[in-house]
C-alpha cells in the first residue's frame, strides 16, 4: 500500500475536523479567517475535473483556530486510510479511574491489569495509552466520553494539552500554561473552570496529549 496521501483523505480530514468542532466547512473556513467557500465541496475540483488540494497556510490557520495540534488532523487523515497497519492497540482507562492508583508508573507510565483496549487508527509510541474524558472542564475541545491519546514519553512545552496527577491522587486533563523551577500552571479550557497553579513537589507526573479519537 502507497504511503502517499491522496486528495480524498486531505479533504475528508477536514470535514472531519469541522465535524469534531461543531461546525460546517463554511463554518470552519470562516472561523480560521478565510473566505467561507474556501472548503466547500464545489471548490475541490476545477470545472475540468481538476484537483484542487487545500494549502498548507489554510490548513495551518485551520489548526490554529480550532486549537488542534497536526498530530490530530494527521489521526483523521490516517482514519481515511483503508491502510490496515495504521491500526493500533492501545491500553484504555477511564479518566475517573486512573486517579485511583495502581495504574501507573511514578513517570506516568501505564502499568498493572485493570485496563480495558482500545483499536486507533494512527501512530502513536510504544508508551502511549487511552484515556476516557470525564467531565467538562475541557469542553469544547474534549467532552464527557471523548477519548484522548497520552504519551508521557512525549515532549510537553507551553500550551500543550496535558493529563496531570497529583501526589493527592487527582488527575486532570488541561493546557498547560506556564512551567517554572517551582510551580506547574494549568488552563482549564471551559472558562467555568478555574486555572491551577500546582506546587511542582506535589505533581507526580504530566503526560502530553497526542491527540483525541472522538
Amino acid at each position: 500500500m502507497s504511503d502517499i496521501l491522496t486528495h480524498a483523505q486531505i479533504w475528508a480530514a477536514i470535514d472531519a475536523l469541522g465535524e469534531r468542532y461543531g461546525m460546517t466547512p463554511s463554518g470552519l473556513a470562516r472561523k480560521a479567517g478565510l473566505d467561507p467557500t474556501t472548503f466547500n465541496r464545489s471548490k475541490r475540483e476545477t470545472t475540468s475535473g481538476r484537483q484542487r488540494w487545500p494549502s498548507t497556510e489554510s490548513i495551518a490557520k485551520v489548526l490554529q483556530a480550532t486549537g488542534a495540534g497536526l498530530d490530530e488532523f494527521m489521526s483523521l487523515v490516517m482514519a481515511n486510510s483503508a491502510a490496515g497497519r495504521w491500526r493500533h492497540t492501545r491500553p484504555l482507562i477511564g479518566l475517573a479511574q486512573a486517579g485511583v492508583g495502581g495504574f501507573f508508573d511514578d513517570a506516568g507510565f501505564a502499568t498493572g491489569a485493570g485496563w480495558d483496549e482500545i483499536d486507533v487508527l494512527a501512530e502513536a509510541d510504544e508508551h502511549s495509552y487511552a484515556l476516557e474524558i470525564s467531565g467538562d472542564s475541557m469542553a469544547p475541545l474534549y467532552r464527557d466520553g471523548d477519548v484522548v491519546i497520552v504519551s508521557p514519553a512525549a515532549p510537553v512545552r507551553r500550551g500543550d494539552r496535558v493529563v496531570v496527577k497529583t501526589t493527592a491522587g487527582e488527575i486532570m486533563a488541561k493546557e498547560l500554561k506556564r512551567e517554572t523551577a517551582r510551580t506547574i500552571e494549568l488552563r482549564s479550557v471551559n472558562p467555568a473552570y478555574p486555572d491551577r497553579t500546582i506546587p511542582r513537589d506535589e505533581v507526580s507526573w504530566m503526560a502530553r496529549i497526542l491527540w483525541a479519537s472522538q
